[in-house]
């Protein structure tokens, strides 16, 4: 895997670590970040030498989540006055490529698992919900954040999410996009465990990769197919679904207002239209 410009891969013992590596801010999420992840998944999927994945970040965080600077000529096209209905289907189109690269992740026949510490916000989420076990340092904090900057979410922790916490949760970080930290993430079974620091859970990531790749392969990818068939459809729909409901609603007054104060380092002024 050459060339690589939001991600460092590499394998040894049958474990391959996955780490994004920006080059925004905080791993922020921009172009190169959507279109490598389904092309690393699909690799370590086709590699007969990987038989688990870690994913982590680089530095002190794991994700801030969507690169609004380098993503913005999507939003701003939408956001235009004339945003008729072909701007909205090339929207909806950008949407669902997104959608597919956090797919590729839950889509990979080999265990994954996210090893988080820092921040792990928005797109960050998303990413860890694709992943099949959650580990987290003690300084970790998460934040279903997509309301604050008037989005609803929709790169799957609304789909994947009730599975992992609950509907009770979920609708609580939604509603509120409130950060929680490492604690509270694991009283709500976000995350398996949590770890003093960075180095003790990646440690562990790769401990529990390793236990994992001593079983026989075909059989751990079986476990996953199976698993997965209770809840991919679900999640398929329900991604289809919210796609279409931003492609139509997203533009707002309040979007443009979000991002305006984000820039701006200010509170927004949210009016509902």
């Amino acid at each position: 895997m050459a060339d690589l410009l939001a991600f460092k891969v590499e394998v040894s013992e049958y474990v391959a670590q996955v780490t994004l590596t920006g080059p925004g801010k905080g791993n922020a999420m921009g172009p190169d970040f959507w279109r490598e992840l389904p092309e690393i998944f699909r690799e370590l999927d086709a590699n007969p030498q990987v038989r688990a994945v870690v994913l982590t970040g680089a530095g002190e965080h794991f994700s801030f989540g969507l690169d609004l600077s380098s993503m913005g000529g999507m939003l701003s096209r939408v956001l235009a006055d004339d945003a008729k209905a072909a701007h909205r289907t090339v929207f909806l189109k950008e949407i669902r490529a997104m959608q597919a690269s956090i797919t590729a992740v839950a889509e990979c026949t080999k265990p994954v698992i996210a090893a988080v510490s820092g921040w792990c916000i928005g797109g960050g989420l998303d990413l860890i919900s694709a992943a099949d076990i959650r580990l987290a340092s003690a300084d970790a904090q998460f934040s279903l954040r997509e309301a604050k900057v008037a989005i609803v979410a929709d790169m799957s922790s609304l789909q994947r999410l009730p599975n992992i916490i609950g509907e009770g949760h979920l609708r609580e970080l939604a509603y509120t996009a409130k950060d929680i930290d490492a604690a509270r993430a694991e009283k709500i079974g976000l995350v398996n465990d949590v770890y003093p620091d960075r180095e003790a859970v990646l440690t562990a990531a790769h401990r529990l990769a390793r236990e994992i790749a001593a079983n026989p392969p075909l059989v751990v990818q079986g476990i996953k197919d199976v698993l997965e068939t209770r809840t991919a459809p679900a999640v398929a729909e329900g991604l289809r679904y919210v796609s279409a409901w931003n492609s139509a609603f997203l533009p707002s007054h309040d979007l443009t207002e979000a991002i305006t104060a984000v820039f701006q380092k200010r509170e927004p002024d949210f009016k509902g239209a």
